[in-house]
């Protein structure tokens, strides 16, 4: 397994907001974390980066513990974050921000090819590559904040609401280039996500977050069938 996280609680002041969360991913698992808004997924996945931390239970990487490291140390190890607001530099060019995404890199021919298989993935990117971050568009800034999570080369790429306030036609094209980078990249993906049945699409497996803890998990073919998840989240 190449991430467990084991019984986690999470506090925000005194207000307990993760209630002994487990999970796993494995090797080149996609792993939908679904459920209403406010029910942890974004704390889950900025506990497992390292910018909240533990008051019990652990979290592990092919079995080293890795609580207790600063995010730049989870950084370094693989684990990348892409928030929920996309974390981007907004003064700063398309392709500088690509650049920044492999700071923590020295290979610089390994650079360059994943420079091109995100130009590849996302073809506005090339196009827009002089262009400063703050002027793209919702759905363009989105595709950067991606972008720049892969040029750090992730074992494990986290993706907070990548779906939230775009349209339609551009979610279905951010879902097939993530269901692509699992598929070409073998990369590890959780993806956080509101967008039940976009999630549930194109990951193996999922749990369900509701007001804190693990209400629910399993296959999302499976969960995509479950008549709770069809009447609570699918509006079927």
């Amino acid at each position: 397994m190449l991430l467990k996280v084991d019984k986690i609680k999470v506090f925000y002041d005194k207000a307990l907001i993760l209630k002994e969360v487990s999970l796993e991913a494995g090797h080149g698992e996609i792993i939908a974390l679904i459920g209403p808004n406010g029910a942890g997924k974004t704390t889950t996945l900025k506990t497992i980066a390292g910018l909240l931390k533990t008051s019990s239970g652990a979290i592990y990487l092919e079995n080293k513990r890795i609580d207790h490291e600063p995010p730049y140390v989870r950084a370094s190890m693989g684990i990348i974050l892409v928030p929920e607001g996309r974390g981007l530099f907004p003064k700063m060019s398309v392709e500088e921000n690509l650049e920044m995404g492999a700071f923590l890199r020295k290979d610089v021919d390994e650079i360059r090819k994943d420079m091109e298989f995100v130009y590849s993935l996302f073809p506005v990117l090339r196009e827009r590559r002089r262009q400063l971050a703050g002027t793209l568009s919702g759905g363009e800034q989105q595709m950067l904040a991606i972008a720049k999570g892969l040029m750090a080369r992730p074992r494990i790429l986290m993706l907070d609401e990548p779906s939230l306030g775009l349209a339609p036609k551009i979610v279905d094209h951010l879902i097939d280039a993530i269901s692509q980078i699992n598929r070409e990249k073998k990369i590890t993906i959780l993806i956080a996500e509101q967008n039940v049945y976009a999630a549930l699409s194109i990951s193996e497996r999922a749990y369900v977050l509701e007001n804190g803890s693990i209400v629910m998990s399993g296959s999302s073919l499976e969960l995509l069938e479950n008549p709770v998840i069809k009447r609570s989240y699918l509006g079927l």
